[in-house]
């Protein structure tokens, strides 16, 4: 079948939602293509005249290799210039006023909880850097300080530095609806919900959200090296700051970082609905097989070779050996989700470094003098 539109004219699609649903596409224009360097699509049999199955080509393999390596281009490239990571631009007393842009559920109904991705207008204002965070202040008064305003909340920021709009003036958060639930009666006691999740997952577009940060400098994405190794861990919606370095490396055309090295990807969550982004992690996966490793852990649907329940420090075990290897010649490691997954992947570090007849505490120590080692948990 021929191509009804020149390749010269083509355009491509890209995700840049979070699950695939209608209205999460952006169409990226000018992805132009060498017509000279394919074949026809058929080839005719010149001693048959017969078309044979055998022979047809389909579209050759330059093409679809610029097809898959097109990219987002981002504006504005000044975001590229500061030297200085920017931190703290507002504070507690005086936030920044941003804007609600989109709220989306993002995952499956066997999910336990609701987990939200969360698309803020900050009008450029309120720069950052993947890896940092924003602080939100909730409305409403302070229960233990009358008259005082809510503590600043953390989160981790899901979006890289050009946002989802890759424009500059949006940034994205992952955020777990907090819910209590009697343990007697089986109930929701709305009266302990999280307050700033729970008003962040029930904003409506338009909505106002203070804002502060951003803040945080441990969890910065290096860039020196275009071929380093990046070996990241998440739990839950600790896969936030994952989604923003992943972004950078395979679905941005930034002209000042051409990423070229090995991004490897842990994600724990419970079970196949509870997966976040999982369709933009998994393209990567398809399109940059050298470049992009993706693993999961299925609490609830796997189980780990002692027939226990399959949590990320089970897959870390898995592939410690390549793990240990690379971490040795020089790759960052980091970590990030609830502070209850530390002491499991301390734990099997620990035993697969005493395995290997190393001491983990000497490693440990090494790992953070040479900042390799990463770690926010919250």
């Amino acid at each position: 079948m021929a191509l009804s539109t020149p390749l010269s004219q083509m355009s491509v699609a890209l995700p840049i939602g979070i699950d695939g649903s209608s209205g999460s596409m952006i169409k990226v224009q000018s992805v132009s293509f060498t017509e000279k360097s394919c074949g026809p699509l058929l080839r005719l049999d010149t001693v048959s005249r017969k078309l044979s199955l055998k022979k047809r080509s389909t579209v050759c393999m330059s093409l679809q290799q610029q097809a898959r390596r097109s990219k987002v281009s981002v504006t504005p490239l000044e975001l590229e210039d500061p030297k200085e990571t920017p931190l703290n631009l507002y504070r507690p007393k005086e936030p920044y006023t941003a804007k609600i842009v989109s709220v989306d559920r993002i995952v499956g109904p066997q999910a336990p909880g609701e987990t939200c991705h969360i698309v803020i207008d900050h009008d450029g204002k309120v720069p950052y850097w993947e890896g940092q965070s924003y602080g939100v202040i909730p409305p409403g008064e302070n229960p233990k300080k009358p008259g005082a305003p809510h503590n600043v909340r953390l989160y981790s920021i899901a979006s890289t530095r050009y946002g989802d709009s890759f424009d500059g003036k949006t940034a994205s958060l992952c955020v777990r609806r907090a819910q209590y639930y009697d343990p007697e009666t089986g109930k929701e006691d709305p009266s302990k919900a999280g307050v700033c999740s729970n008003f962040l997952c029930n904003a409506k577009p338009g909505d106002k959200v203070q804002i502060t940060g951003p803040s945080g400098k441990v969890m910065l994405l290096p860039e020196e090296d275009p071929k380093a190794t990046h070996i990241m861990i998440a739990t839950g919606t600790g896969v936030a700051p994952f989604r923003g370095y992943l972004r950078r490396m395979f679905m941005e055309d930034v002209p000042t970082f051409k990423f070229d090295g090995l991004a490897w990807l842990f994600l724990g969550v419970a079970n196949s609905d509870s997966l976040l982004y999982d369709e933009e992690f998994s393209s990567y996966l398809k399109d940059y097989p050298e470049n992009f490793r993706y693993d999961k852990a299925l609490s609830r649907e796997e189980k780990n070779k002692k027939g226990g329940k399959m949590y990320v420090q089970d897959k870390i075990e898995e592939y410690s050996d390549e793990i240990f290897k690379l971490l040795d010649d020089g790759a960052h490691i980091y970590f990030c989700g609830l502070k209850g997954m530390m002491p499991g992947i301390q734990d099997t570090l620990k035993r697969v470094a005493e395995e290997r007849g190393e001491s983990w505490e000497q490693k440990l120590s090494q790992l953070r003098k040479n900042k390799q080692w990463h770690v926010e948990v919250y």
